[in-house]
């Protein structure tokens, strides 16, 4: 076994191939740009290399850069991880150049299917049923008009050596096929070094299901099941789970069994996956195979107990499968949410900044049992696990620089309905500040019903929320026991100030038992007995709420009970009362005696400045470019600039018509949040 690896990425897929090394008894060695030389992996590794400036363009998929930190450190082996130069046949060929293991598939293998034009070809030639596209290169925009014309719009315009939703675009017309061809050439370009786009049919309504594939260099060839990936956010997948709502048993091994066929007649080893789009007769489409590990792979190895990069560690060792097609077991259900540092309410722009608080829930081991790769049973039943893969810190910076992936949280439990509702609890219970985040977001999907019920496609968040994210309205029963376990905290405050010290006399507090608590637009009035054990809140219609739980002022995470039921949410004081994110839901409750209540109906409502003229940044970012001057007339939905963040091009359009009266940017400006692009008469 190999005495010591390089780890070629960064982040939290670092972090995890980190965790596996040292499991095995393997040194690691991390390399690092100058922005990540307080990063997680840095410190989590044996040693640590530095390889240049910033930009992924100038440190991590430079491949001079990385031969030399392999060189520094004698490492014996390289773990790519995903993206950077995971799929990169020429990395591939100079470690085998050098004599060093490469933890992944041969070269070959990598250019025939981790090229999408290429694997496609290698796939209709094999006769498996694919999309119809354009397979050839695409020499410029007026050629991408005339193929996807031909072709039949909608279209998607895809980045050859692409992955991870970047260098995709969707087109519904010329003018977007036009648009959409330049701005996948960039950004491919900027993350691959392959600025090669090709253009395939869009299939509307699908579902997006992969197979995870594992192959040794002895013939040998298994599939782990599948995951479900079809909620989707601009091509990049959201939340996935394991095994699929959809799929019955034989269509599963129909298609597991045409992954390892399609992986074995390219020569594949390691782990790979192999992604197909199915429709609603479950009828299966290949898309494509990443030659890599997934960014996904955490659910499937809860649903088998096989640890994917330790096999792929062993594979690059020279060693055989010690595990068959019959060892393989799915048990029980995985569900992983990733958590991105982006705003939903701001369209889920990036945003970037110090991690002022970052406290994940508690991680729990559970799950399928395995060891010594031979199966030793089942994790007890109703026994729940909680994983979360990271790699940043509380107090860490999230930079603009790379993806905006924070984390990972993954849930297993032996049914579905039990991993969603575990995952609810471990939503609320994640605890960050300082930056924009979707967990608002997360919480949401997870109770919406189309998602219960397992019915949803890759256009499930384009359709359930075409205005983009603004909070959820909670039902009332929600509401009713918020505001009784925020009455009794707010009980608590109350006694806890009448018993501050240096009173004057005559000015005693008395803590009452009457409140009204207003939040969503309701209003509750209710009233508080408490005991020793916690509180009974009664509302005026006689319905009765027993409240348990040990918050005590300052506390930012209350974990209660609501008649023996789990209630857990984060929560902020505010003004006369609190600010409470629980469900998706992001509220101000105000908790007021009787007097106060009916003073505050009376209070007139503040309205927000406003920027109806004015063209903000909806995130931190680059400007590339600013399209209008001064004097420009604008029409609705005509391009404005175009901001890059997160080594994404955003095109800002204006909303309306209007002229423009000033220009406040330029391009190279790097801008924040709500700075003042562009002025409107």
């Amino acid at each position: 076994m190999f005495n010591k690896i390089l780890i070629a990425n960064r982040g939290e897929i670092a972090c995890r191939v980190i965790k596996t090394a040292k499991k095995m008894g393997i040194e690691t060695v991390a390399v690092y740009s100058d922005a990540d030389a307080q990063a997680l992996h840095v410190q989590m590794a044996d040693e640590a290399i530095h390889i240049g400036p910033p930009a992924a363009n100038q440190s991590y998929i430079v491949i001079d850069k990385i031969m030399d930190a392999i060189k520094q450190s004698g490492a014996q082996a390289v773990h790519p991880g995903y993206g950077f130069l995971s799929e990169n046949a020429k990395f591939a060929e100079a470690l085998e150049a050098a004599g060093v293991a490469f933890v992944g598939p041969p070269k070959g293998a990598i250019e025939k299917m981790g090229d999408k034009i290429t694997s496609k070809k290698i796939a209709q030639e094999a006769g498996v049923s694919t999309v119809p596209g354009y397979m050839g290169l695409i020499e410029d925009a007026d050629e991408a008009v005339k193929i996807s014309n031909e072709i039949g719009y909608p279209v998607m315009l895809k980045a050859s050596a692409g992955g991870g939703g970047k260098g995709m675009r969707i087109a519904w017309n010329d003018e977007e096929a036009r648009e959409g061809f330049q701005s996948s050439k960039n950004e491919a370009a900027n993350s691959f070094g392959d600025d090669r786009i090709f253009i395939e049919k869009f299939v509307t309504q699908p579902r997006h299901i992969e197979i995870q594939v594992l192959c040794d260099a002895h013939g040998n060839g298994i599939y782990l099941g599948e995951r479900e990936c079809s909620i989707q956010r601009r091509n990049q997948k959201v939340v996935e789970e394991a095994p699929s709502p959809f799929l019955d048993e034989a269509t599963r091994k129909a298609m597991g069994e045409q992954s390892v066929a399609l992986a074995q007649a390219v020569g594949y080893t390691s782990a790979g996956t192999v992604e197909f789009i199915v429709d609603g007769d479950k009828n299966f489409y290949f898309l494509e195979m990443n030659t890599r590990l997934q960014v996904e792979h955490p659910v499937t190895e809860l649903i088998t107990g096989v640890d994917l990069v330790e096999q792929m560690i062993r594979v690059a060792n020279g060693e055989k499968l010690t595990i068959t097609q019959d060892d393989v077991k799915l048990t029980g259900w995985a569900i992983e949410n990733r958590l991105y540092a982006e705003d939903p309410y701001r369209g889920f722009l990036p945003s970037i900044g110090r991690l002022t608080r970052y406290r994940p829930p508690m991680e729990i081991a559970a799950g399928p049992l395995l060891t010594n790769d031979k199966w030793q049973g089942d994790a007890p039943a109703g026994d729940t696990a909680v994983r979360n893969d990271t790699g940043v810190y509380e107090g860490g910076e999230i930079s603009m620089y790379y993806d905006p992936m924070i984390a990972k949280l993954c849930t297993w439990a032996p049914t579905r309905a039990e991993a969603i509702e575990r995952m609810r609890v471990a939503l609320d219970s994640f605890e960050v500040e300082g930056i924009g985040h979707n967990l608002p977001f997360l919480s949401a999907v997870m109770d919406h019903p189309i998602f219960v019920e397992g019915n949803m496609t890759t256009a499930f968040i384009a359709e359930q929320y075409p205005d983009g994210f603004d909070g959820v309205e909670l039902p009332e029963a929600e509401l009713r026991r918020i505001a009784a376990a925020t009455a009794a905290m707010h009980r608590v405050g109350e006694i806890r100030r009448t018993r501050v010290s240096g009173r004057m006399d005559n000015h005693e507090r008395k803590v009452g038992t009457a409140w009204n608590v207003a939040l969503q637009g309701q209003s509750f009035d209710v009233e508080i007995q408490a005991d020793p054990k916690g509180a009974t809140v009664t509302f005026d219609d006689g319905t009765a709420l027993r409240v348990a739980g040990d918050w005590t002022p300052g506390d930012q995470l209350a974990e209660m009970t609501i008649d023996d039921a789990p209630l857990v949410f984060k929560v902020g004081k505010i003004s006369g009362g609190f600010r409470v994110r629980a469900r998706g839901a992001d509220m101000k409750v105000h908790v007021r005696n009787p007097r106060q209540a009916g003073l505050a109906r009376l209070m007139p409502e503040k309205l927000p400045p406003d920027t109806s003229k004015m063209l903000l940044c909806p995130m931190p970012g680059l400007v590339v470019k600013i399209d209008v001057e001064v004097g420009d007339e604008v029409q609705e939905g005509q391009n404005l600039c175009t901001i890059e963040a997160m080594k994404m091009e955003n095109i800002l359009r204006a909303e309306k018509k209007g002229k423009v009266s000033k220009v406040n940017a330029a391009a190279g400006d790097s801008l924040a949040v709500d700075d003042v692009i562009i002025e409107f008469e």
